[in-house]
């Protein structure tokens, strides 16, 4: 939006004026004059930022006064590219700046204050925002009497091919019931071959193929015939056991598909969902998902505004069973219309009973435009800041399951996130996004954050669109069709920023590159990792001098192209060259460089860029360890907060000085060295810290484990250590860490048969896992774990039971590969929790048992 986008510029203004004066010598007063102006702009679209539904007038005027900060951005920023790769500032960009002025900006200002005078001046000024405050699941809808029917075909013996379709329209749950069939502890268990496959997603057959032979082999088949492919699909579905589902499922490909499936493999079944009949018509098994009734919708939207049943005060249930009425039995329709209702916190009952039947008005007869009219009014409602962090999902393929930790950075290098705590701020965005059911929890971390996350495909549709009818230049998606792109690149208009799903060697060998030479953001989106083209890769980059995202973490590449370490303006790179070693000294000078992934196959790699000099470095990450980080001239990356992985050699205290805000931290290599020193004592800001042995030696395991108060930092949140083989009385000082929450304990890290968990520690522990481990007996008191929710156990074959003292607060026990006694253990424990659950007050309990094999210990 416009407000995002002038801040944005001022920062870098402010930026440039503060840092790299050198660069624009004889230009700073036009460029201070502008400031003022843009300053002039801020202060009075963020004064109107958080109205909803503004006037229509104005959005306009938002618009013209975005499209006038591109043209100034890109103004500056083209000289100051050139100013850098050249070495000198161009004789005119004073007078660029100064035309800009007053040729565009200038006279927006005045518009813009002539259109608040008169125009604004009579509407009232927005309420503070509140965020919806209520805590509950992101998805309650009851499923479990679906899952069962569904599991009882699943358990079936047939004579051939079983394959069963789940078949309902937009938004009735189709993908969320099949996905919780997936992973269900029967499939786990019953099929060892699992295979997920979004066939829309997919684009064509033959990414579907591949998909599916990843599960069966890592060999690199992308280069087989469609015919060889097809042949070697059909031989592994011929004699292994599997389950495969395919989501969102059309007739044709349906056709396609079956090809490859051997009728004869009656120990398999496959799994469809479609929102077409004729397809659930060719199942063995077609199961249908009706719409919920009237009291149904009632209970799911009870559930997401007050997060339980009895909560809804006795004003509101006449309105609320309306309302839930009216949503003609759609799951989606009722989860977002709850997402608009959790918003309104009004502690006037009177008014909040207002705004509901404002709500209820709204709602129409007309079920096939509903839910994109429900989808409508939530985004019309939202802050300016949330409508582009929104918006920017349209930039993934539809179903695309999206890293958390990706998307916070890459909105803020896209300038959608302004203010000091930059990440924070961004995950208090997305919680607000899914608070409201516009956006989708795939999957949560051992401490309950939000780790992968997606837009229902209705939602998805709603932003494309948006994005097309309204904001043409927010994005655009390089599709080819029979050898042409459609729309021709030429006739785009100047997007801002460019995304690839497929059809990447298409573009490259065609002359259109040339007209997308002003973009900011190049993303190349594909689901698996896919070769760049060789004979391209050099010039990858080039002529893109305004880049600040180039994601391209699945486009391995033989070598980085050169032209990344000229681009002056680039914000967060991701990159994959199975062949690097060295991350080059060149970056050094890419000051604006906020997040670096970078992914190799060699078995480490060295960072020869001088980070230091990188003051908005935030995070750099590989695969890999860093054996070495030069140790040049800087004041240090006091905005570096994630570092991973480095070996322990690098861990001095010195280095730590430079780096002293790190929030999260991966080690790997010979810990001896590292656990006789207290270099990690002073990272007082650190919340997250893997440690990973790759050398075990005596003097690691006759060694004393550091006393904690001094050598973990103060305010360490999560821990996972790996292949330390620690005996298990040391475990006991983790236990005095006040602030852990969770525990990851994998590849023996502590040895020996006995735990002997004393009491009064782990004051704050809620996730516990070990994996791994010759442990026998575990012995406990009930206060050993006060806080524990969640305990995972894999690998523990010798492990002869789970102490009944753990379990006290235990929400959810997931088990994999352990001794008869432990799973019968684990059962006693179920059997307990489900007897206590009807007490008042008692919480929900779920065992998982995976890929269970029987081992009994000696």
């Amino acid at each position: 939006m416009a407000d995002a986008a002038v801040t944005f510029l001022l920062e870098n203004l402010g930026q440039l004026l503060k840092h790299h004066v050198s660069l624009i010598g004889g230009v700073d007063r036009e460029l201070d004059l502008l400031k003022k102006d843009l300053e002039s702009l801020s202060t009075i679209l963020s004064k109107y930022s958080k109205m909803p539904n503004k006037p229509e007038g104005f959005r306009d005027l938002e618009r013209r006064i975005r499209d006038v900060v591109y043209e100034a951005e890109d103004t500056i920023d083209s000289c100051i590219a050139a100013a850098y790769n050249k070495h000198s500032l161009s004789s005119d960009f004073a007078e660029q700046v100064r035309s800009l002025r007053e040729r565009e900006v200038i006279n927006m200002v005045e518009k813009v204050l002539y259109f608040e005078a008169t125009t604004m001046a009579n509407i009232p000024q927005p309420k503070s925002p509140t965020k919806p405050k209520i805590i509950r699941e992101e998805y309650v809808l009851d499923f479990q009497d679906h899952e069962s029917i569904i599991v009882g075909y699943l358990r079936e013996s047939k004579d051939e091919l079983y394959v069963i379709s789940i078949i309902g329209m937009p938004g009735m749950g189709k993908t969320t019931l099949a996905r919780k069939i997936f992973k269900c502890a029967f499939v786990n268990h019953e099929f060892p071959n699992r295979i997920w496959v979004n066939v829309i997603q997919a684009l064509n057959i033959r990414n579907v193929l591949l998909n599916i032979l990843k599960e069966f082999t890592s060999d690199d088949v992308s280069g087989l015939s469609d015919p060889a492919l097809m042949e070697t699909v059909e031989y592994y579905l011929k004699e292994r056991k599997f389950l495969l589902v395919l989501d969102d499922v059309t007739m044709d490909a349906w056709n396609d598909i079956r090809k490859v499936l051997s009728k004869s493999n009656n120990m398999s079944k496959v799994l469809i969902t479609s929102c077409e009949k004729s397809v659930g018509d060719k199942a063995t098994k077609s199961y249908e998902l009706l719409l919920l009734t009237g009291p149904q919708s009632w209970e799911l939207l009870q559930y997401q505004v007050f997060g339980k049943l009895g909560k809804c005060p006795d004003d509101l249930k006449v309105v609320g069973e309306c309302i839930a009425k009216n949503c003609h039995g759609f799951p989606l329709s009722v989860m977002l219309i709850a997402g608009i209702l959790v918003e309104q916190d009004d502690e006037n009952i009177s008014v909040l009973k207002e705004d509901w039947l404002k709500v209820s008005k709204f709602l129409k007869n007309d079920k096939k435009k509903q839910v994109a009219d429900i989808i409508e009014l939530s985004y019309n409602r939202l802050h300016d800041e949330l409508k582009d962090c929104l918006l920017y999902f349209a930039v993934f393929s539809k179903h695309y399951e999206i890293s958390v930790w990706k998307l916070i950075r890459l909105w803020i290098a896209e300038g959608f996130i302004q203010g000091k705590s930059l990440e924070e701020t961004a995950e208090e965005y997305l919680k607000d996004l899914i608070r409201r059911n516009l956006v989708m929890v795939v999957k949560r971390n051992s401490s309950g954050e939000v780790k992968i996350c997606r837009v229902h495909d209705v939602v998805h549709a709603f932003c494309v669109s948006k994005v097309l009818l309204e904001q043409q230049r927010f994005f655009h998606e390089l599709k080819c069709v029979n050898g042409d792109f459609v729309p021709p690149v030429s006739k785009i208009g100047k997007p801002r920023r460019i995304c690839f799903h497929s059809d990447l060697e298409t573009f490259l060998t065609s002359n259109e590159k040339k007209h997308i030479d002003r973009i900011r953001s190049l993303l190349f989106l594909y689901k698996t990792p896919a070769d760049f083209p060789t004979k391209y890769s050099a010039v990858m980059v080039d002529g893109l001098d305004l880049l600040r995202v180039l994601e391209s973490e699945f486009n391995r590449l033989d070598h980085i192209p050169k032209g990344v370490t000229k681009l002056f303006h680039l914000r967060y790179l991701t990159i994959s060259v199975d062949t690097l070693t060295t991350l080059a000294h060149m970056f050094s000078d890419l000051w604006n460089l906020q997040t670096v992934v970078v992914n190799t196959k060699n078995e480490s790699i060295t960072i020869k860029a001088n980070i230091w000099k990188m003051i908005q470095l935030r995070h750099l990450k590989t695969n890999v360890v860093i054996t070495e980080i030069t140790q040049g001239d800087g004041d240090g990356c006091r905005s570096l907060q994630t570092l991973s992985r480095i070996s322990p050699e690098i861990c001095t205290t010195n280095f730590f000085k430079k780096a002293p805000n790190l929030k999260r931290l991966g080690i790997e290599g010979k810990l001896a060295s590292l656990f006789q020193t207290n270099s990690l004592g002073r990272l007082n800001q650190l919340e997250k810290l893997k440690l990973v042995n790759t050398y075990h030696s005596e003097a690691l395991q006759s060694m004393r484990f550091p006393e904690l108060r001094s050598w973990f930092p103060a305010k360490l949140k999560m821990l996972t250590i790996v292949g330390t083989r620690l005996d298990w009385n040391h475990v006991s000082k983790l236990g005095m860490i006040e602030t852990l929450e969770a525990l990851k304990l994998k590849g023996n890290a502590f040895t020996g048969n006995l735990w002997e968990a004393v009491s009064g520690g782990f004051h704050s522990l809620h996730f516990l896992l070990i994996e791994d481990t010759e442990l026998i007996i575990w012995v406990a008191s009930n206060d050993s774990f006060p806080k524990l929710r969640h305990l995972v156990l894999r690998k523990c074959k010798k492990l002869k039971e789970i102490p009944d003292d753990v379990v006290g607060s235990l929400e959810k026990l997931d088990i994999e590969d352990l001794s008869a006694s432990g799973v019968e253990s684990a059962e006693k424990i179920d059997d307990k929790k489900i007897a206590n659950q009807g007490q008042e007050g008692a919480s929900k309990f779920k065992l998982t048992v995976l890929n269970q094999v029987t081992f009994r210990p000696n």
